[in-house]
């Protein structure tokens, strides 16, 4: 039987063992492309891989589970094993990660008073309730059980959130009474007050930086007991998020530099090795002085590109990591070709209004209710009413709403508001006759992942909808998670400068990846063959959305665009370089 020990050293059956990881998040790469970016980390010198596990996705509705394809973290698991890679496994509840809520499911905040990462018992039971039908999965992946994992995390930073000693002893004997026998650490920021509320008897601590190992090492050096040391997040890139000037890029010369300080000082995860992608709606957002939503990449300026190519990075860290380790020979298994597919014209085109009934059935209530109070995580929710007293609109305000908000009275655009501006009544000057409709509909831009904010991260209106001096009653709610677009009817009819449906065909004889050019193109959310492969905006930085090949089929493809401000052209292109900005 295989061990994994923490003394003097890491011990690997009982010799020194150097760990070299390399963070990859399986939900954020699909599946047909995990050995492909697998065998790159162990070409570049690695013989760890670490990954996150998104509560949000592996449990999308309390006690309903999902472990099927791109979620299928054994197969993940055990496809490092078969390369010869070890795997660090961070299950926490919570993952930051730039990840929609943090990872946290939104089902947790339908219901009022629920707190979040502390010794609340309904929350507890909640994360004990996940924790028993995963680490059903986990488990029998330890490598004094055959399997190749290492090192398993208690929560997550919870240094830089709070300081609840009870709630992290919950988390460590949770873990330990499921069967978890390899070494439990944990990852908190380089300050002594950081490391200090993450730690937790009987669990050891690693720290988290992007430069400095030697300062940053010295402060994780007081805690370990003359133990290894080890950066379990070595942010060697950033994130972007909307409105971003450019895509954030690191020095380079200055982080390979700092990682061959740190391997001669102790253990290195690249975070991130490889990024991959915020799929679907699950793009996270900060929130320090005002709301930052991430946008679709989640390139980071890694080792890989987002795409899984070999970058200038990629090489200088090879040569790094060789000094310490032999670095082998892998051949690539997966052929990946670019292709550039040309312009697509629009073959259909509807407008949202004239579909709403097939694709949401409407929930009638006389106040508004959030996203999460209606069972719905994602997307965008249409509140609807009619106006019967009034004629006249000179202000609105939307309580306790978030995060944008676009007003339509008769189906013709009042207003947009965003972020700030939700905070506030706002001027606006509309005259019509009575029985107006009034159409408001809220976008979830992404919850956020970080800091105190996450215990206030309900999307749509929670609250009121005031009109002049009024609070107005009576709303039928349209959610519009966009799950079910085989409802959507192109017959039906379309107008300009509204939110609408697109709909492109086209026709490939081999697959290959490409990247789809919103140039032209307002802000929305795109599918191909029925799969979301996120959101698009034109104020930038990111300019084009992955779309890989694995996606595609030979034959006839499908891409559906839901553009929401109007701003269209007719035609999209799919380029075979991407765009980050």
């Amino acid at each position: 039987m295989r061990k994994f020990e923490i003394k003097e050293n890491f011990l690997l059956d009982g010799k020194e063992f150097h760990v070299i990881s390399g963070s990859m998040h399986y939900f954020r790469v699909v599946r047909g492309y995990w050995q492909d970016r697998l065998e790159k980390l162990k070409a570049l010198g690695c013989n760890t891989v670490e990954t996150y596990l998104p509560w949000n996705l592996h449990e999308p509705h309390k006690g309903v589970f999902n472990f099927e394809e791109m979620l299928d973290v054994v197969h993940f698991v055990k496809l490092a094993q078969k390369l010869e890679l070890y795997v660090i496994l961070r299950p926490s509840p919570y993952i930051c990660a730039e990840w929609d809520f943090g990872g946290l499911p939104a089902w947790l905040l339908a219901v009022d008073g629920m707190r979040f990462r502390v010794s609340y018992p309904p929350f507890m039971q909640h994360v004990k309730d996940y924790f028993e039908v995963l680490m059903k999965q986990l488990t029998p992946l330890q490598i004094n059980q055959g399997g190749p994992v290492i090192m398993m995390q208690v929560e997550n930073e919870y240094g830089s959130y709070a300081n609840d000693k009870k709630y992290l002893a919950y988390m460590r004997d949770l873990m330990l009474n499921l069967g978890v026998t390899v070494p439990l650490v944990t990852s908190d920021g380089p300050e002594y007050e950081l490391l200090d509320g993450g730690m937790i008897d009987g669990v050891y601590p690693t720290v988290n930086f992007g430069s400095n190992p030697a300062d940053n090492f010295s402060k994780l050096q007081k805690y370990t007991k003359n133990g290894p040391l080890m950066c379990m997040e070595y942010w060697i890139g950033w994130f972007d998020h909307w409105q971003n000037q450019q895509h954030m890029r690191a020095n380079l010369k200055q982080s390979t530099a700092d990682l061959g300080k740190m391997l001669a000082l102790g253990h290195v995860n690249l975070y991130m090795y490889h990024g991959g992608t915020n799929f679907g709606f699950m793009s996270g957002a900060n929130y320090f002085d005002s709301f930052k939503p991430q946008v679709t990449s989640y390139d980071y300026d890694a080792v890989l590109s987002e795409d899984g190519q070999i970058t200038k990075k990629y090489q200088h860290y090879q040569a790094v990591i060789g000094k310490y380790v032999d670095i082998p020979e892998v051949n690539f298994s997966t052929v990946i070709k670019q292709k550039a597919y040309g312009k697509l014209k629009v073959k259909n085109k509807v407008s949202l209004n004239a579909v709403l009934p097939l694709v949401s059935t409407p929930i009638v209530s006389a106040y508004p209710q959030s996203m999460e109070r209606l069972g719905q995580n994602h997307g965008y929710i249409m509140y609807r009413s009619t106006l019967e007293k009034q004629q006249h609109i000179k202000q609105i305000r939307l309580w306790e709403a978030q995060d944008r908000a676009q007003i339509f009275i008769n189906q013709k655009p009042l207003t947009t508001l965003f972020d700030l501006e939700l905070q506030a009544a706002k001027k606006v000057d509309a005259t019509f006759e009575l029985g107006a409709t009034i159409d408001i509909l809220v976008e979830n831009m992404g919850r956020v992942n970080y800091g105190i904010h996450i215990e206030r991260q309900r999307k749509g209106i929670d609250q009121q909808i005031q009109i002049n001096n009024l609070i107005h009653h009576h709303w039928q709610h349209y959610p519009l998670p966009l799950d079910n677009l085989e409802k959507l009817d192109f017959g039906r009819s379309y107008e300009l400068g509204v939110p609408a449906f697109y709909q492109f065909t086209f026709n490939v004889d081999e697959t290959g990846d490409t990247f789809l050019d919103f140039n032209g193109w307002g802000k929305g959310v795109a599918f191909i063959n029925g799969f979301n492969i996120g959101r698009f905006w034109d104020v930038g930085p990111q300019r084009r959305l992955y779309l890989p090949a694995p996606l595609l089929q030979v034959g006839e493809n499908e891409i559906i665009i839901f553009e929401t401000e109007g701003k269209v052209k007719d035609y999209i292109t799919l380029q075979a370089k991407p765009d980050l900005g």
